[in-house]
């Protein structure tokens, strides 16, 4: 994506099913959980690089022995350094005690991060906070094991002021505002009273303290601490969590917006944020990962029982299309596929803006993530030309010579790769003074393979502030002096803001909204339309819940998706342009088309899966008008 954005973050949790001893036996490590945490999370880099983190809980350890370990990093590499700092505490360990090299018992005992449940978390800093103190995983500590929680996710809520507010109500003070700590806190209240309830009937039984802890253990109901901790959330999530003694939970949100994946054999249980992380860490089939069901949290007791339970009433699946188009990494066989589509069904729209030119088009990509659908788009081209030449052979017949057969046939689409990408280039750049001069080399081209009579097409991922094409990528393709730039975005126009993880939280940030600003002021509308739906927007508060509706698509019915289009293309061609630019957004149709499972698509529709997110956009709109510049959420 040429427009870089934050977004969301990736979890990883895995959990032994055997003692310890049988690791060692058969994969000749003792730390094979750590090695396959590494894998996981190192694999989902692409999640988020602003920090990582790592947590393990020991089971069954004496009392007065550390059983929770946790690790976090916000450095320029933060999975690798959470690592180098394990290995390295690892590896002193054992220097001091060589022969206890083999003594798998004495290493669960005496050695952080060696443990029976792991859980590793990945995260973009989407709203700057990258301090460790944000870095996941979080640590609710108590001497009482059972109340010890672990917790990471990949969520964003909507309504983190009202939980804050329940909080205050059920006594307690939290030491932060963030949806992170009061998650967390609604969480571990809960835990509390749940431990609190099973203790007390201990105690009506005259049942010893000590051996109330192992009664507490087994009894404990993670699904209904679930069930009353989440009940008042609106968000996406995808929520993992730790309990000291050694029970364990992942719980994806009713609309099922955030990704969950698990497996599960008789040696492991792991759950990951994406379904290839697994197959490529544990070498498993694509059938044998399966997806969390929205609203249910799986449940892994201590004693070893596996359980996936419903939380939530599911809501209509409206898994985040995002993560199919970009985010999500492209080797997962369906996403593979469904990328290559996005690019197959947005040809034909191509083809009419070059004339159906095949011979006099140059077709290219952004890198990298456009690749795959770049695919798309040339199997597309191979397929129109085959079907051209088959025509020109058929229509010519007997009076075609070999030599005229020849030259049809061996009529290619011209494919090249044109953008490549600087990424150090890019790193470098600090100091918003010499921003825009530096961004504008970001991105080098190859010289030589287009002429002044090609149409160049260049496909992206999608096109969220159009800064990057304005100030780099157009100005640079425009140096190859084509007679046409044409500009693909295989996702629809971004319209609206994200408020479940990604990092668009702006609404006068995005290329679509300005350019349909710029519209209703050349049309005379601009005052009674932008009046009309702030006034609305302000009554949002003032309705019920069910009430709720998004004002903000009012600003774009008066214009077609190709108008807009247009407009973007004006708006990123520059004086200094000499080329011919046109922009082409993918219809929302194509869309589900293409990522049938993933119908979440309110950033291009404005149709939100909860009602925080309608009062997000409505708020969003509220800020642009009254020229606030935060965030709605």
């Amino acid at each position: 994506m040429s427009d870089a954005i934050k977004h969301e973050c990736g979890i990883a949790l895995v959990r032994l099913l055997k003692p310890l001893s049988y690791y060692k036996e058969k994969y000749g490590t003792s730390f094979y959980a750590i090695n396959k945490m590494y894998l996981l999370m190192e694999k989902q880099h692409n999640r988020g690089q602003d920090g990582a983190g790592f947590a393990s809980v020991k089971f069954d350890v004496k009392p007065g022995t550390r059983f929770m370990s946790r690790v976090r990093s916000n450095q320029s590499a933060p999975i690798q350094d959470i690592f180098a700092q394990i290995n390295d505490r690892l590896n002193k360990e054992l220097e001091k005690h060589p022969t206890k090299k083999d003594d798998v018992q004495w290493q669960l005992n005496n050695l952080p991060y060696v443990g029976n449940v792991f859980l590793g978390h990945v995260r973009y800093g989407t709203f700057g906070r990258n301090s460790i103190e944000s870095v996941h995983p979080f640590l609710r500590q108590n001497n009482w094991k059972h109340q010890n929680l672990i917790v990471a996710g990949n969520f964003n809520m909507t309504n983190s002021s009202e939980l804050l507010e329940e909080l205050i109500e059920l006594g307690q003070h939290p030491k932060e505002n963030t949806d992170t700590v009061t998650v967390m806190e609604k969480i571990g209240h809960f835990l509390d009273d749940e431990v609190e309830k099973i203790y007390n009937e201990c105690k009506e039984k005259n049942i010893s303290k000590r051996d109330a802890s192992k009664v507490i253990e087994k009894e404990l109901d993670i699904q209904r601490i679930l069930q009353r901790a989440a009940k008042s959330w609106d968000g996406g999530y995808a929520m993992a969590g730790l309990i000291g003694h050694g029970d364990a939970f992942v719980l994806r949100d009713p609309s099922g917006i955030r990704p969950a994946y698990y497996y599960k054999d008789d040696e492991v249980v792991v759950v990951a944020s994406e379904r290839p992380v697994i197959q490529t860490a544990f070498n498993v089939s694509f059938d044998d990962v399966k997806e969390l069901d929205r609203g249910h949290a799986l449940i892994i007791k201590k004693s070893g029982a596996i359980s996936v339970d419903p939380i939530l009433e599911q809501r209509e699946q409206k898994s985040c299309s995002f993560e199919r188009i970009y985010f999500s990494r492209g080797s997962d066989a369906e996403i593979y596929n469904e990328r290559k589509n996005l690019g197959k069904l947005i040809f034909p729209t191509i083809l009419e803006h070059i004339d159906s030119d095949i011979n006099n088009t140059v077709f290219s990509y952004i890198p990298n993530t456009a690749e795959t659908s770049f695919f798309g788009i040339s199997e597309a081209a191979e397929d129109y030309l085959n079907k051209y030449k088959l025509k020109r052979i058929l229509e010519g017949q007997r009076n075609l010579s070999l030599r005229k057969v020849t030259e049809i046939l061996s009529e290619r689409p011209r494919i090249e790769k044109i953008a490549i990408k600087d990424a150090k280039l890019r790193t470098f750049i600090a100091d918003d003074n010499s921003r825009d001069d530096l961004v504008a080399h970001v991105y080098d081209v190859t010289y030589g393979v287009v002429k002044p009579t090609d149409n160049l097409v260049i496909i992206d991922d999608s096109i969220v502030r159009g800064t990057t094409l304005k100030k780099s990528i157009i100005k640079i393709l425009d140096r190859l002096n084509p007679k046409k730039i044409v500009i693909v975005s295989s996702a629809p126009q971004i319209r609206y803001p994200d408020c479940y993880g990604i990092d668009m939280a702006k609404l006068e940030e995005f290329i679509a909204f300005k350019a349909t600003i710029e519209l209703l002021k050349e049309t005379n509308q601009y005052d009674e339309i932008i009046e009309r739906v702030y006034k609305k927007c302000l009554k949002q508060d003032e309705l019920p819940v069910g009430e709720v509706e998004n004002y903000v698509k009012e600003i774009y019915n008066p214009f077609t998706v190709e108008q807009i289009s247009d407009k973007v293309a004006q708006m990123l061609k520059t004086k200094t342009i000499n080329a011919e630019i046109r922009v082409i957004f993918q219809p929302i149709k194509n869309l589900h088309k293409a990522c049938p499972k993933n119908a979440g698509d309110w950033y291009f529709s404005g149709d939100y899966p909860t009602t925080g997110g309608t009062k997000v956009v409505n708020r969003a709109f509220i800020n642009f008008y009254e020229g606030n510049n935060k965030r709605a959420y």
